[in-house]
């Protein structure tokens, strides 16, 4: 039997161990990526007798590309060049 234990960290408010052997990998890496778990303590794999922290990996697979804003910018500067050289060439 292979299952997750989720370790959430509420502060003053005390932690919570997720444990439901039906969540998969994919399940708790989803959960992770949109938001629904946060401020994670740890998370182990128990595989029949024997435990492995997981916790970098998984957050590290949960992790959404960051996309540089730069990139945006640049493409809107270089329409608005466009733009102001072809308003220019009218007069």
């Amino acid at each position: 039997m292979q299952y997750y234990v989720v370790m959430i960290d509420y502060g003053r408010r005390g932690r919570e161990a997720v444990v439901d052997p039906e969540i998969t990998r994919r399940e708790v890496i989803s959960r992770i990526a949109s938001g629904e778990y946060r401020n994670i303590s740890f998370i182990h794999e128990i595989v029949e007798n024997a435990v492995e922290d997981v916790t970098d990996t998984i957050l590290t697979e949960a992790a959404l590309p960051e996309i540089p804003s730069e990139d945006a910018d640049l493409q809107a500067i270089r329409l608005d060049h466009a733009r102001d050289l072809r308003k220019h060439e009218r007069t």
